[in-house]
């Protein structure tokens, strides 16, 4: 295979398995009857769901309080900001 054909294999591949999670191809009257919901409410309910789905990775404990130390020794390094 030659390059040039191997990067338009890739490029189609690209093209053709990616689909916005905002992106609504119903017909019209059935975009309707779900609501209506235009790609920015579309967005607004995604980034909540994911929100609220999300669960933090687990965490060596060790990591954790050396993290924990860190940011201690820090803050007491510098003087405390209104920002």
């Amino acid at each position: 295979m030659t390059i040039r054909r191997l990067w338009s294999v890739g490029a189609r591949r690209t093209q053709t398995s990616y689909e916005a999670d905002t992106s609504d191809s119903e017909r019209f009257e059935q975009w309707q009857d779900q609501g209506g919901l235009d790609a920015a409410q579309r967005a607004n309910r995604r980034w909540k769901q994911l929100l609220q789905d999300y669960q933090a990775p687990a965490l060596d404990e060790s990591i954790d309080e050396a993290l924990l130390a860190f940011i201690a020794k820090r803050k007491e390094s510098m003087p405390d900001a209104w920002y």
